[in-house]
Order: C-alpha cells, then structure tokens, then sequence
C-alpha cells in the first residue's frame, strides 16, 4: 500500500479573525431580528458593536497576522479566473488563508456590512422613536432614503454575499473534499509537511486595534461630535 504525501498541522487563522468571524455570525441574525420585532434599542446597540468589529476587522487587515491581511489574499483578476478554473480539476490545494476568489468574497461582505451600518446611522425617524445617532447630521430628506435602502437593499445585499459564502463552503466540502469552516474554528489544519503556516504578531497590536474600534463605534454612538473644542 502506497503511503500519501506526509502531513502536518499549520497555524491557519488568529484567534482575533476567528473571533470576527463567528461575531459577525452571531450579529447579523440579531439584527434581524430586533429590528423585525421593533427591538430599536437594541437594534442600535448591536449596529454599533457591528460598527466596532468592522473598524478593528479593517485595521487588523493592515496590521494583524500574515493571513489577516489584505495583502496577502487580495489578488487581481487574473488570478481570480485561474482559481475559479482550477477548481473543476480533482483534488485540492492548501491555501494558506483565503483564496484569490475568496478574498474577493471577503471584501464584498465587509463592504456590504459597512454600509448596511453606515445607512443605519443615518435612518429612521425621531418622531417615531427610533432614528440612528447621526440623524441630525443627514437632515429628513437623506434620512428618509437611507432607511428604505437600510431595510430593503442593504440587507438583501448582505444576504447574497453571505448566500455566495455559503455555497463556496458547501462545495468545497462536498466536491473538493475540503473543509473551510473547522480552521475557523481551531485556527489549524493539515497541510504538506514543509507548508508555511500563518505569521502571528504581538497581541498589543489586537488591544490597540480593538481600542480604536470601541472608540470609534462610542462616538458615533454619541452622534459624532467634533473632537475638537
């Protein structure tokens, strides 16, 4: 019996990605929710944890771990197209982080979701009880557009990224044989022995990353005032 190619464990995802991940998972149906059973205020308090994990997922895309970051999974079409064409071929090959497509794909629902909260911030109406905390600062007109692009578009726009995100899982796993959502979860997975896996850094870089975004999300939560007297 031949034997297969050796095998080892490599460090695939930080834990900060995987945290934002799985957070992004829980916050999206929560914001459903409430805002379907006219929980606003809690609707409004989760659009800006949303808002916080957003900023900190940005910023770590510059500063974070080797796979975290843009520039490591960001590609251009043409390599985008010899993925997709690669993906009729058997069997499948370890990417250490995300895909030239996948990459792609994580782009488009962090975008999606930054504006879903961007229009947020700006709907509703006050004299209905519920408005977003820099209202005032759209004006009625601006504030009227955006909720009907807030409750219609935007979320049916992050539901056909997340649909998209789905069933790349569900064939990679079923055709590819290869599964995309247990590295999320443990932060490893087998490779080729000799395959470089992820490159960490200090976790001070997460606090200050993590500190920018609260920061950012409690002054747009305050309407966002001038920062200067």
């Amino acid at each position: 019996m031949t034997e297969g190619p050796a095998q080892t464990r490599i460090r695939l995802w930080d834990l900060p990605v995987r945290l934002c991940h799985w957070s992004f998972v829980g916050l999206i149906p929560a914001l459903w929710w409430t805002a379907e059973n006219d929980e606003m205020t809690w609707h409004m308090r989760l659009g800006l944890a949303l808002a916080a994990l957003l900023t900190f997922r940005v910023l770590w895309g510059f500063v974070g771990s080797s796979t975290a970051r843009f520039t490591n999974f960001v590609r251009g079409p043409v390599a985008v197209v010899r993925h997709l064409a690669s993906l009729g071929k058997p069997g499948h090959d370890v990417t250490v982080g995300h895909n030239a497509a996948g990459g792609w794909s994580v782009l488009a629902l962090l975008g999606a979701m930054a504006l879903q909260v961007a229009l947020g911030l700006i709907s509703g109406d006050p004299d209905y009880g519920a408005a977003g905390p820099l209202y005032d600062l759209a004006g009625f007109e601006l504030a009227y557009e955006a909720t009907d692009w807030h409750t219609e578009v935007g979320f049916n726009l992050i539901l056909a990224v997340i649909g998209l995100h789905l069933a790349a899982i569900i064939f990679y796993r079923t055709v590819k044989r290869d599964n995309l959502v247990a590295p999320m979860v443990t932060g490893s997975r087998s490779a080729l022995a000799g395959t470089k896996g992820m490159a960490p850094v200090a976790a001070w870089r997460a606090l200050i990353c993590a500190g920018i975004g609260i920061g950012f999300a409690i002054w747009l939560g305050m309407g966002a005032p001038p920062l200067t007297s």
